[in-house]
């Protein structure tokens, strides 16, 4: 395993939000950096250490807009490899007053509600429009449960691998790790310079070549949910994605492929209740966008 990731010397993590109100506008904020100044842009900024994502995504709000908000769900996980990594949050306004020019400093100039199309101000960059569309559609129609990150401890950056595989029948298993209680598999990011430059793929990629001797690329990583907690033992911010990673149906016959390692095995999921509440939350995750 990697040693331990340490926000700001060997991660990134960055919070986004996106407030409406009443009336549907957007919440945006004028940049005050030297690169960007006078552009808008969703607040948004980096972790501190010692910060858990809740709680950095409602100071960047309220250091950059003036607004107290509460997170209502994680729209999207959006990476670079697993050295940087941004938490796209829709959020609801909960107090205070928008920032205005009089007020600007070094987080931003000022701050409005926005009811028009963006596109028709300076935007700092146009990697907004996407996260503001997913948060026009969870308003619309919720396509998976609010979710918002557990507060458990976590030293490494590490995936927890929900894999499924079902056949033409509709029959289902589930990949499992056996040492000790059967358990989802745990894969480590980051195990390399190339890995923490690539995406959050390559270690799901790993053990399908090295456990599975399966080559097939699989389809888009999806997420369910992540734990994290500020200031875990000797100091790490690491952080566990629970995520989907699903393969085409047709790629292996009507069972999944012997695993060549021990240490994990296929769990056939039988019970009728069980395999219908897995297979419909396997259809409401969060997106994760490299």
């Amino acid at each position: 395993p990697p040693a331990p990731v340490s926000l700001g010397r060997t991660v990134c993590y960055v919070v986004l939000a996106v407030l409406f109100n009443d009336e549907g506008a957007v919440l945006l904020v004028q940049e005050a950096k030297p690169e960007c100044r006078g552009r808008w842009y969703l607040p948004a900024g980096r972790m501190e250490p010692g910060e858990g994502v809740v709680e950095a995504l409602r100071r960047e709000v309220k250091e950059e807009s003036g607004l107290e908000c509460e997170p209502v769900t994680l729209l999207a996980l959006e990476e670079r490899g697993p050295a940087w990594i941004r938490f796209a949050f829709l959020a609801r306004p909960a107090g205070g007053t928008l920032k205005t020019l009089e007020e600007a400093d070094a987080e931003s100039l000022q701050a409005t509600w926005w009811s028009g199309d963006p596109r028709a101000l300076p935007l700092r960059s146009l990697d907004i429009l996407p996260v503001l569309d997913l948060a026009t559609r969870y308003r619309q129609s919720p396509p998976h449960p609010p979710t918002l990150p557990r507060e458990l401890p976590c030293a490494r950056l590490c995936l927890r691998l929900l894999l499924p595989f079902t056949n033409t029948a509709g029959d289902l298993w589930v990949l499992l790790g056996t040492s000790g209680t059967p358990h989802l598999p745990v894969v480590a990011c980051g195990t390399s310079p190339p890995e923490l430059r690539g995406g959050l793929c390559l270690p799901v990629l790993r053990l399908l070549r090295d456990c599975l001797s399966w080559d097939a690329h699989p389809a888009a990583l999806r997420l369910l949910g992540l734990q994290h907690r500020a200031g875990g033992l000797g100091g790490a911010d690491g952080i566990c994605f629970n995520v989907v990673l699903s393969t085409p149906r047709s790629t292996h016959g009507d069972v999944p492929p012997e695993p060549c390692d021990a240490a994990l095995r296929w769990w056939h999921v039988e019970e009728e209740g069980l395999r219908g509440r897995i297979l419909q939350r396997l259809q409401a995750t969060v997106p994760i966008r490299s």
